[in-house]
């Protein structure tokens, strides 16, 4: 449908007159006389409600309740069942764990290989430098190394070598700090 060239509905004349007050009329529905009973009743109920809660409130609070009579033999009977005094403790974990001393075995760390960092892989050498020299500006030292392979020669910015794989993430950690991404650590050998 072309909403654009449709033509606008014709405008319904307004009419005066007795035909006007009639459909005035029969706009306004009569409210029913059973619907205002129920309400009245609802709302008559709700205030007899509240006032009963709060009238029987005041009355707890004014009569006071007489105190329980207990009488001596069943005071003496109340002292027997008390609660017993509590046993002498038999271990005493704070003196025992301050005289000793913990062994822990921890296994040394297998020395793996040693890991490199390789940020980027290039086909031209002025991108590598590029890229060298962003990492310089930071205080890590990069290398650039060319490869040859099927796929023809790459240069690769390299990092490392680095002992742990922990200190290989502190320096990638450092370089993603300075928007350089997509660094990542292999076992290679050298």
């Amino acid at each position: 449908m072309d909403y654009a060239n449709r033509k606008r509905p014709p405008v319904k004349k307004k009419s005066t007159g007795k035909s006007a007050k009639k459909s005035a009329a029969k706009a306004k529905a009569p409210v029913s006389w059973q619907l205002v009973v129920f309400t009245l009743s609802l709302v008559a109920g709700l205030v007899w409600f509240l006032y009963s809660i709060a009238g029987s409130k005041e009355q707890q609070a004014q009569t006071p309740q007489p105190a329980p009579v207990i009488s001596a033999k069943m005071q003496q009977q109340i002292d027997k069942e008390a609660i017993p005094e509590l046993p002498d403790e038999q271990y005493s974990y704070l003196d025992m764990l301050e005289n000793e001393e913990v062994e822990v075995d921890v296994p040394e760390r297998e020395a793996g290989k040693p890991k490199l960092m390789q940020c980027g892989s290039f086909r031209s050498s002025s991108d590598a430098e590029t890229l060298r020299a962003r990492i310089a500006l930071n205080g890590l030292e990069a290398q650039v190394r060319r490869s040859e392979g099927r796929n023809g020669v790459w240069y690769r910015v390299i990092l490392g070598p680095y002992a742990t794989k922990r200190d290989a993430e502190r320096d990638r950690h450092k370089l993603q700090r300075a928007k350089i991404h997509y660094c990542e650590i292999w076992n290679w050998n050298l």
